[in-house]
């Protein structure tokens, strides 16, 4: 609503005319229930995002007489990783101590990086089944054959998989916080579901220690 006033204007001696002047005057009260309107349909009709979390598989707390008669478990296509301030070492499969040595032997470490050809090629060759089911679904997903919701689904039971893979990651006390977070990250990338940080075995530990740089 406008409100216009007129003022001013008229004879001004000599019989001079003048235009007469007007000034407008906005009443902006509409505009403020119009601002209360606007601002309660963007709320109601907004979607908040969402924190986006990764879930960790934490095993329960063992005391140090339970971890050393304790049995590492049957493991199958799983990696186990081990952290040592700024080196990463890994292995496949079931640990096998020199004292208990497998089929082929006493576990070896293979040491790793977080280059192009380190742990991100490690982690997408082991886990190349639900890579490459993913790669299937972004394409059904990309021509609208499968909804958000489907989508989502079909990618949790693969990562469900009995051949996905599984990830185990071990530190010892010399281990930083930024490798433990790169290395989360590398496994967010290759769609691991299963991550399972545990406690190291002391002939784990010994092991790291023999192949450590850093002794």
């Amino acid at each position: 609503m406008a409100e216009i006033a007129e003022g001013g204007g008229g004879d001004h001696g000599k019989g001079k005319k003048r235009a007469k002047k007007s000034s407008t005057k906005v009443d902006m009260t509409p505009m403020v229930d119009l601002a209360f309107l606007l601002l309660t349909f963007f709320v109601l009709t907004s979607t908040f995002s969402k924190p986006k979390v990764m879930s960790l598989v934490y095993p329960a707390k063992l005391t140090e007489e339970e971890l050393k008669a304790l049995k590492p478990p049957r493991i199958n296509n799983a990696i186990t990783f081990l952290l040592s301030e700024d080196e990463i070492f890994y292995y496949t499969g079931e640990y096998f101590s020199k004292s208990k040595p497998g089929p082929n032997g006493p576990t070896k470490l293979i040491e790793t990086d977080f280059g192009s050809k380190g742990v991100r090629k490690v982690l997408a060759d082991g886990n190349s089944y639900v890579l490459s089911g993913k790669e299937k679904l972004d394409g059904k997903l990309e021509k609208k054959q499968i909804q958000d919701s489907t989508y989502l689904n079909l990618l949790s039971e693969l990562k469900k998989n009995k051949l996905a893979l599984k990830v185990l990651i071990k530190t010892d006390d010399k281990a930083t916080c930024k490798n433990f977070i790169d290395l989360i990250d590398e496994l967010k990338i290759a769609e691991i579901g299963v991550i399972a940080p545990v406690d190291i075995l002391s002939s784990e530990l010994e092991l790291l220690k023999q192949n450590s740089k850093n002794k």
